[in-house]
């Protein structure tokens, strides 16, 4: 049997943690149409008769703006070199630009074995896909490139095939039973930030982190979870809340109902929401907040 590492890598908001919940056939990553959605690497584990494959879903390739996407650029970088292949996942419906290829050409010059999955193919006309595939190609683009859709499920069974193809003869790196490296209560924090990166805009998501406090069953059956939504100004806190609590409410009831599925039992969630001003350009409040670039 076949089995390795392969890091799932990309521009933002490409479709890489839509794709990964997909093949593994469970959510192991948070999913939201803004940039920035993950911020740290994680496993997920997909087990079949061909093998295991462990992809490394990494931190979108974003512009560097403060400490915390600083970090989330050197966790992508460090993944890529201690992979057996690479995953360059391309939004087909964002076309090809410049910046693309040379992105793709950087990876590819790591030298790694690496196939470009061509996503979002449901959104867009078909005939654009051959011709953005031949500009890939004579642009120097060796790698093979397969178009798919992770939400319709279009050629993703190929795109398998051909992953597995691409990793060493070994036995499992997991248990079979296990599909992701992350702990519940990661879990739990990262289904309350994709609630409010999907509630609210602009960039209040974007400098908000989730610091779980209390989290385990209770007497009566009950899972309690006890969590602070942290962000950096008093005007994103008001904004958060909503007028008499309307807006906090609503995201904490999402959020609710998704951990619930997700633990598999009734959740008591308790939600605060805390000022921290700046916490993405220090050091101590991203290590204080789970951002230090080390593994669990």
């Amino acid at each position: 049997m076949r089995s390795g590492t392969i890091a799932v890598i990309g521009k933002a908001n490409a479709g890489k943690s839509t794709l990964i919940n997909v093949l593994v056939g469970e959510k192991v990553a948070i999913v939201s149409p803004k940039p920035q959605t993950t911020r740290d690497r994680i496993l997920g584990i997909l087990n079949r008769e061909e093998g295991q494959i462990v992809f490394a879903d990494t931190p979108g390739i974003y512009r560097q703006r403060n400490e915390l996407t600083s970090l989330m650029m050197r966790t992508t970088e460090n993944t890529s070199k201690e992979v057996d292949a690479i995953l360059f996942v391309h939004d087909g419906h964002a076309g090809v630009s410049e910046s693309d290829i040379a992105l793709i050409k950087k990876y590819a010059a790591l030298g790694l074995p690496m196939i470009v999955a061509y996503t979002k193919i449901d959104i867009m006309p078909e005939e654009k896909i051959p011709a953005d595939v031949k500009t890939l190609y004579e642009a120097g683009i060796s790698q093979d490139v397969y178009p798919v859709s992770a939400r319709k499920g279009k050629n993703l069974r190929q795109l398998l095939s051909a992953l597995y193809s691409l990793l060493p003869e070994g036995e499992p790196l997991y248990p079979e039973n296990v599909v992701s490296d992350k702990s519940e209560k990661f879990m739990v924090a990262e289904i309350m930030r994709e609630k409010i990166l999907l509630k609210y805009d602009k960039e209040i998501p974007h400098g908000v982190a989730i610091v779980v406090n209390r989290f385990g069953p209770r007497e009566d059956g009950m899972f309690e979870v006890n969590l602070d939504i942290v962000c950096e100004k008093q005007n994103h806190k008001a904004i958060l809340i909503g007028k008499q609590g309307k807006a906090l409410k609503e995201a904490a009831s999402f959020a609710r109902q998704d951990m619930e599925k997700f633990l598999g039992r009734k959740v008591f969630l308790t939600v605060y929401v805390k000022v921290r001003e700046d916490w993405r350009d220090k050091g101590r409040m991203l290590r204080e907040f789970g951002y230090s670039g080390e593994e669990e």
